[in-house]
């Protein structure tokens, strides 16, 4: 396979075949990541999440649920920090390329906020977050990290270019429109824009912008690292997991002919009646198992719904935040994602007997009716992950078919990549175009360029 020249196209530090003239200052870049895409470390220093190899393998991540207040329902700070972005995860490329191609081809610098500015030098940061919060308390220390970035520069109005995976890029898009303001306790969004002041250029990489029915999977179901599941109990203790969820506008449920059924996943009571993740009597036997005492038990569980009651409702005003339209954007996004990928996109209610079941995949349905394709009725081309539609903030697949009205996103271009979307970062293709977008200077950034 044929692939990029990127001393050709770029050169190195010693190339001969690199220009000397006409380069003005370069913003510094962040690397934002997606849920569960920094590593966290407890006090003694050792890492959590992702964790060693046997923990991986053996571990169910109890101890990785956080606590709740009783009293507002609210996560309790950790004791565990965000510490990196991980190069490489059980051997494999997770961020380490792309750490790599920035060093050598576009001669950045890995800096840590707090260290001053060197003139002429070319930065990148990595943002490391704990994942399992409120996307709202991460956007607040987003704008932290890029204040003391500006502080760095001694430039109160430098502005950067951001590079975000995943759930990186709800967090941006949120920062964007509303900078740290929570609107997540009302109805109304009014858009501001005020963090787009603050960002050159922001580029997605896989991120769901109309959720993922994967996720759903995962908070009914529990997610699967490697060997064995983090269940339901601890991810329903994430906000932000619930903020993952496919978006209203999406048809993510259907009968087994394939017609829409319209439910609210973000009513509590469409879980109670699945008994789906917290409601699911076996969750609730497991979590009542963990206490000797009955009543402690029953508490916990109680909690645990109460909790999950309220974040829910917060997810669906996270992700309806994103989608209303506003007048004269101020921004644009340039988004990559996977198309290669056979991704969930819709689950399936099957009648059995006059009594429901809900089925996740294809492989689950007990008496499939002639000349339906569930396969392809519940899985659509993405990244494992992400569906192409949800990456383009799209509620059908079929670009002819115009978008919904209530879902608007600024979108200046697209690109396909067929890798899934834990190996998106280490794409080759992609590593040339975010090279290009970020080196470029436009005309008017020429005409000002400054030695910072």
């Amino acid at each position: 396979m044929l692939t990029p020249d990127f001393v050709q196209l770029y050169g190195t530090d010693d190339s001969s075949l690199r220009s000397t003239t006409g380069h003005s200052f370069q913003p510094p870049v962040v690397i934002v990541a997606g849920v569960a895409g920094s590593t966290l470390t407890d006090p003694s220093g050792r890492e959590v999440w992702f964790g060693s190899i046997s923990r991986m393998v053996f571990s169910n991540y109890v101890d990785m649920a956080l606590e709740i207040d009783a009293d507002t329902l609210q996560p309790k700070p950790s004791s565990l920090q965000a510490t990196r972005l991980p190069a490489t995860v059980l051997g494999r490329d997770f961020f380490g390329s792309l750490f790599e191609v920035l060093e050598k081809y576009g001669r950045y610098k890995h800096t840590k906020p707090g260290t001053p500015y060197i003139q002429q030098e070319h930065r990148y940061y990595t943002f490391a977050y704990d994942w399992r919060y409120d996307n709202i308390d991460t956007v607040h220390k987003l704008d932290a990290f890029i204040e003391q970035i500006r502080s760095d520069y001694d430039m109160p109005d430098l502005k950067v270019d951001i590079v975000a995976h995943s759930m990186g890029g709800l967090i941006v898009r949120y920062y964007m429109r509303y900078g740290t303001v929570d609107l997540l306790d009302g109805n109304d969004f009014p858009v501001t824009q005020i963090g787009a002041g603050k960002v050159r250029r922001f580029i997605q990489l896989g991120t769901p912008n109309m959720g993922s029915v994967l996720m759903l999977h995962q908070l009914i179901r529990g997610y699967k690292p490697l060997f064995r599941k983090i269940p339901p109990e601890v991810l329903a203790t994430m906000p932000s997991i619930y903020q993952l969820l496919p978006h209203p506008l999406n048809q993510w449920l259907v009968s087994a002919t394939g017609e829409p059924l319209q439910r609210d996943l973000f009513d509590v009571d469409i879980w109670r009646r699945f008994q789906w993740g917290v409601f699911d009597p076996e969750v609730i036997a497991r979590v009542r198992s963990r206490y000797k005492d009955e009543a402690e038990g029953q508490k916990r569980v109680e909690l645990l719904q109460s909790y999950f009651a309220k974040h829910i409702e917060r997810a669906r005003r996270f992700v309806w935040s994103l989608s209303i339209r506003f007048d004269n954007p101020q921004y644009s996004i340039i988004s990559f994602g996977g198309n290669c990928t056979l991704t969930p996109a819709r689950i399936v209610v099957e009648e059995i007997g006059g009594i429901s079941h809900v089925r996740l995949t294809p492989e689950e349905i007990e008496n499939p009716l002639q000349g339906i394709d569930y396969e392809r009725l519940m899985l659509e081309p993405g990244d494992g992950s992400v569906t192409k539609p949800s990456m383009l903030a799209r509620d059908f697949l079929d670009p002819a078919v115009a978008r919904h009205k209530y879902s608007f996103i600024p979108l200046a271009y697209t690109f396909f990549l067929c890798h899934n979307h834990g190996q998106l970062a280490g794409n080759v293709n992609f590593q040339d175009n975010l090279l290009n977008i970020l080196l470029e200077q436009t005309q008017d950034e020429a005409q000002t360029k400054t030695s910072g």
